[in-house]
């Protein structure tokens, strides 16, 4: 029997893992522990080792290749990664939104938990550039509007001018929204001009701003900026953020909840 623990397949392992990123761009402890059959302790030094060597960049609970802040993982690996915190901060959203409220809902996975909560709001109007939300919330109770637009494949959402016009014609309560990078330098940051453009019209139609965002983004630059962090009213995130950091972000005014 093999004995995939043997530092004589460490090299193996670490080539297996950075095949991985490169396909995905990031990965969870327990899916490498499943593909390579080894210990999630194992797996966690060989992520030390890559770290070290600045071949990746480790989050709370996997880790992302060095050239994620230029790329963005396809959605359904997105929704993979970090569900537990998600849905701890979908949940954390849910207790800010009132019965008769209007929201805007964006295209993140993180928002996409929330939608999965609004079923029985009957009174709930949600507006979405999000395909994805938009199913979820089909034949839910809450009315649904979605904008059009260009249709960007990556992420399943509408964005740019023509999306752009439509946002400005609405003012909701509140804006719930994702984010690829978020740092107190460089604000709330993506991967694409188009998406970043639409999120800013997003971010000035509404009254309130939400920002969810598990502790993986957090000190992560991604390549186009869509908001300074005092665009944002709220940040959610997950407990795993750094004391240092949150009280950074309350000390820009943000009202920081971790979950």
């Amino acid at each position: 029997m093999i004995n995939t623990h043997s530092k004589d397949l460490a090299p193996e392992r670490l080539d297996k893992i950075a095949h991985i990123l490169r396909e995905h761009h990031v990965v969870r402890v327990q899916e490498l522990c499943d593909s390579m059959g080894v210990s999630p302790a194992t797996v966690r030094r060989d992520l030390t080792e890559m770290e070290a060597r600045g071949l990746i960049r480790k989050v709370h609970g996997g880790a992302v290749a060095v050239d994620a802040r230029l790329d963005e993982p396809l959605f359904d690996d997105k929704t993979a990664v970090h569900v537990d915190e998600k849905q701890r901060i979908a949940h954390a959203a849910l207790d800010l939104i009132g019965t008769h409220d209007s929201i805007f809902l964006d295209g993140g996975s993180t928002v996409l938990a929330l939608a999965a909560l609004l079923g029985e709001m009957r009174r709930l109007t949600v507006v979405t550039n999000s395909l994805r939300v938009a199913s979820a919330l089909s034949g839910s109770k809450p009315r649904v509007i979605v904008i059009g637009g260009e249709l960007r494949a990556l992420s399943e959402t509408f964005v740019g001018p023509l999306t752009g016009l439509m946002i400005e014609k609405l003012h909701v309560d509140t804006a719930f929204m994702g984010t690829i990078g978020l740092s107190l330098g460089k604000g709330l940051t993506t991967t694409d001009p188009r998406e970043a453009y639409t999120k800013q019209r997003i971010i000035e139609s509404a009254n309130r701003v939400v920002l969810m965002a598990d502790s993986s983004k957090v000190n992560t630059v991604s390549f186009v900026g869509f908001s300074p962090v005092s665009g944002v009213d709220t940040l959610i995130t997950d407990s795993a953020a750094s004391t240092r950091d949150v009280q950074a972000f309350r000390k820009a005014n943000l009202t920081v909840t971790t979950v």
